[in-house]
């Protein structure tokens, strides 16, 4: 049939023939070229794209032993909560409140956990018990809660408002706080955990620190790191204008006002509220829920032998809004970049895993670095979370908002919450009050007591309520 063509159209033929081969080898290059772009970009780090230079905070890389510690959190939390939530609910026995589930991480994985980037150990304690406060008394859906802390971090290391030295993790969505604690704070939770339980019960609106979860990370060389998951206390979708830690005493007790006009997120004292002439705006109504609320919370605290604990105050004034955008500013993102595709399980005859691989996955994997918040899906909630709509204490915007004598609200919105509840008075405690009264009122200074601390606590923040005579009686002389 060819041979029938007239050889002018048969030339046509060849030459167009000829020029869609070479267009589709043209392609076929282009999208070798371009995906061999995308493979060796993936495989380069973040820091070498960048300059070695991340937008907001320090670099944390793979190194980092803060970069491991989270990575290793966040497996743990993902694995011992799934494996506690999957199994059919029922009622609560008193060995659960002492039950440890431990669980084995390596580079390989096994039958009973996945392969992880580093080994390590990880220990779940007491997992129904904060499963059944989780859901029954804190309105936490098991799927959010899960997705929330085992997806992207939003990362700040923050200090703790007193001297712990701990370290703050926040959720994707700034809902929960991952802080470490220290073995003493651990084993004292661990203590209380069923008075601490039924006072949950019997006071849903209570103040103090929601406890989601207790947990332990036993890294390399045998150090081990005791942490919680708690609330976070502040909202995902207001600017905190200002913070305060108020304890009741007035000793040592003032952040200095030269620092705190170049720092917004400074956390101040009970000094710098009565200087700065400051009270809980409240009405009668809100008043009244308010210490009551503090006065059953600090009856208990009382009765743990409990001193040191304090009321963390946010302040959000509604005129001034979000324009300072503090949040933003302040906050970045975590994401552990794991490759999956590296995590096929290579069996010997012995029925050992093979250790070339392990070291190849490990020469393989890559840090991922913190990056700050975009206009994306990472970018903060412009609302708040259901869960928190269920307490008076959180009814406003996640706070409780101020109101006049009439009961009509106002433009300030408080954020409270009774912080720090996890140190007794023992004896190092009750030496610190003996040497410190030396030199100082032995009943202002911070320690103190259980059951004089409660009592201080309650009068001073009755006293800069409104109508309580304010805070100036506290004063040191």
């Amino acid at each position: 049939m060819a041979d029938d063509l007239p050889p002018q159209l048969d030339s046509d033929i060849l030459k167009e023939a000829e020029q869609i081969r070479r267009e589709r080898t043209s392609k076929r290059a282009k999208a070798q070229a371009e995906a061999e772009a995308a493979l060796t970009a993936a495989k380069k780090p973040a820091a070498e794209e960048d300059g070695n230079k991340v937008l907001v905070g320090n670099l944390i890389g793979e190194d980092h032993v803060n970069y491991v510690l989270m990575y290793n959190m966040l497996t743990g939390i993902r694995i011992g909560v799934s494996r506690c939530q999957a199994k059919v609910k029922r009622p609560l026995t008193p060995d659960d409140y002492t039950a440890r589930h431990k669980f084995s991480f390596d580079i390989v994985g096994n039958e009973l956990t996945p392969s992880a980037r580093y080994d390590f150990k990880f220990k779940d304690y007491a997992p129904w018990v904060f499963r059944e406060l989780r859901e029954e008394h804190f309105h936490l859906d098991p799927a959010d809660y899960l997705l929330s802390l085992t997806s992207k971090y939003i990362l700040s290391e923050l200090g703790s408002p007193g001297k712990s030295g701990s370290f703050f993790y926040f959720s994707r969505d700034y809902r929960f706080i991952i802080k470490t604690i220290h073995h003493n704070e651990h084993a004292f939770l661990r203590k209380i955990l069923p008075d601490y339980h039924r006072h949950v019960k019997t006071n849903p609106h209570t103040l103090l620190s929601r406890f989601y979860g207790l947990h332990r990370v036993k890294l390399p060389r045998g150090r081990k790191i005791h942490f919680v998951i708690m609330n976070n206390l502040f909202p995902p979708h207001r600017d905190i204008h200002e913070t305060y830690d108020l304890k009741g005493s007035t000793v040592g007790r003032e952040y200095p006002e030269e620092k705190a006009s170049k720092n917004p997120r400074a956390v101040l004292k009970d000094l710098n509220w009565i200087n700065r002439g400051r009270q809980l705006e409240l009405g009668p109504e809100k008043r009244a829920y308010l210490i009551e609320q503090l006065r059953r919370d600090s009856e208990f605290l009382k009765e743990m032998h409990v001193m040191d604990y304090s009321l963390l105050v946010g302040i959000h004034n509604m005129q001034r809004g979000n324009r300072d955008n503090l949040r933003r500013n302040t906050l970045k993102i975590f994401q552990p970049d794991i490759h999956y595709g590296l995590r096929r399980r290579k069996i010997s005859q012995s029925g050992k895993a093979d250790p070339s691989e392990a070291m190849a996955m490990r020469r393989a994997m890559r840090s991922s670095d913190p990056k700050a918040i975009g206009n994306d899906s990472t970018a903060l909630p412009e609302s708040d979370s259901e869960d928190r709509r269920h307490f008076i204490f959180h009814q406003d915007e996640g706070g409780y908002r101020a109101t006049d004598e009439a009961n009509e609200p106002m433009d300030t919105i408080y954020y409270l919450g009774v912080i720090d509840i996890c140190t007794p008075y023992t004896s190092l405690k009750r030496l610190e009050h003996l040497w410190k009264g030396l030199k100082a009122d032995r009943h202002k200074i911070s320690a103190v007591p259980a059951a004089e601390y409660a009592s201080r606590f309650l009068s001073f923040l009755t006293a800069v309520t409104r109508g309580g005579g304010g805070g100036q009686r506290f004063k040191p002389e």
